[in-house]
């Protein structure tokens, strides 16, 4: 229990090194502008990400991973599959929040857009190494374990959140990281992953959203254009006698 503890202080720390460093995305408007890169920000997430990488070669991080798996699953006879579910929460709270008044940094295009980014890159990057890697799962059931999905999503997830509510307060942050942090030990609980699993995932879904806010602009002008188009739609019904129905008209 003692290494779970560890790692979930390395999530809070995560968190409280992240709200160290300025954000480089300015926000007018409600709208996502001015982007700027920040190397710093990467720090943490690549250090989780190369934890994971040098753990599929060490003797040493192989050794641990085992170490941490016989610990987590001690008294533990059947799985737990909250983890399912509760890779998605941070990710949802986001629209929960908004539709509840509390709202974010971004309208609900641009920070869906900044979801699907991260989803884009999160993906593309599991499913890459993944295939490359061939690890096999700690139940022995499939050789696809590394890195973690459900965590990265999780953690996609929570980075998300707190991008979008740290000026309100941090607290949403750290309740997305927990939550983050709970689904990769489930993870582990549940006979599914290793720890440097975990790690990358975490890693892989921390960086993903970081570079999803970065590009944001960029995908935005490319799909919806230059400017913004102003787009308005009627919906009218109608009835002539003999059929009833609906007439939809959009102007743009």
């Amino acid at each position: 229990m003692l290494k779970i503890i560890l790692f979930s202080l390395l999530s809070v720390m995560t968190l409280k090194a992240q709200n160290t460093v300025k954000d480089t995305v300015t926000v007018k408007n409600d709208t996502v502008q001015n982007l700027k890169f920040n190397y710093k920000q990467l720090i943490i997430p690549g250090v989780l990400i190369g934890y994971g990488l040098i753990g599929l070669e060490s003797d040493q991080l192989k050794g641990f991973n085992s170490q941490i798996h016989n610990e987590v699953k001690e008294d533990i006879d059947k799985r737990i599959t909250i983890d399912d579910f509760s890779q998605y929460a941070p990710a949802v709270s986001v629209y929960a929040l908004n539709g509840l008044g509390v709202q974010g940094k971004n309208t609900l295009k641009d920070r869906t857009i900044i979801l699907g980014t991260s989803y884009v890159i999160m993906t593309a990057t599991i499913l890459a190494l993944k295939s490359i890697t061939k690890v096999e799962r700690p139940d022995g059931s499939s050789n696809n374990s590394f890195p973690s999905g459900h965590t990265a999503t999780a953690f996609a997830g929570a980075e998300f959140l707190y991008q979008e509510y740290k000026d309100k307060s941090i607290w949403y942050g750290i309740a997305g990281y927990a939550i983050a942090t709970g689904t990769g030990v489930f993870r582990m609980v549940n006979d599914r992953h290793w720890l440097t699993d975990v790690a990358a995932g975490a890693g892989i879904g921390i960086m993903s959203t970081k570079i999803a806010y970065w590009v944001s602009p960029y995908v935005t002008k490319k799909i919806f254009g230059e400017k913004e188009k102003n787009v308005s739609s009627v919906i009218t019904p109608f009835y002539n006698g003999k059929q009833i129905g609906f007439g939809f008209a959009m102007t743009f």
